[in-house]
């Protein structure tokens, strides 16, 4: 496979399937999520700010309450209800956008991306074979913890080089 440009032909080596993953990630996100919130399109909750620290006390806290709700512990109910479907999906839907909302490195970044298509397939999938709210919540913990070990990219640290 052969690049051009500007007159001259240059060998290009397609990219890694990982670098691939991360490149369609990272589009896919900014399509659905863009990340400039502000006119500069600088993000204000740097590390140390308490928008930081808001975004990090968001995330936890979705982790907390989506687990007591998708276990049944907190607003129990005998029949699937809408409390126990917010708490399945409380990974999704709070704990990911709040830690992508805040500056990060490359690596938490690519992460996080990955994860906010991720998630979504395994919250419509996991499902259809197993019906139950606490399965699909720890599922989602899991890929949670999982992607971001992989990447390198502890949410709360700071990466390792």
């Amino acid at each position: 496979m052969c690049a051009v440009g500007g007159g001259r032909e240059a060998a290009a080596t397609p990219p890694s399937s990982s670098l691939q993953v991360a490149r369609f990630a990272r589009g896919a996100a900014a399509t659905f999520a863009p990340r400039a919130s502000t006119p500069t399109g600088k993000n204000p909750a740097v590390k140390g700010s308490t928008l930081y620290k808001i975004f990090g006390v968001q995330a936890v806290a979705a982790l907390a309450v989506g687990a007591a709700l998708s276990f049944n512990l907190l607003l129990p109910t005998d029949e699937p209800a809408i409390p126990r479907l917010i708490g399945m999906w409380s990974v999704w839907m709070f704990t990911v956008p709040a830690l992508r909302a805040r500056e990060c490195g490359p690596k938490e970044k690519d992460a996080l991306n990955l994860l906010f298509l991720l998630l979504p397939l395994a919250n419509v999938t996991i499902p259809l074979a197993i019906k139950s709210f606490p399965v699909v919540f720890g599922a989602d913990v899991v890929l949670l913890a999982g992607v971001l070990a992989w990447k390198g990219a502890p949410p709360f640290g700071e990466e390792a080089g």
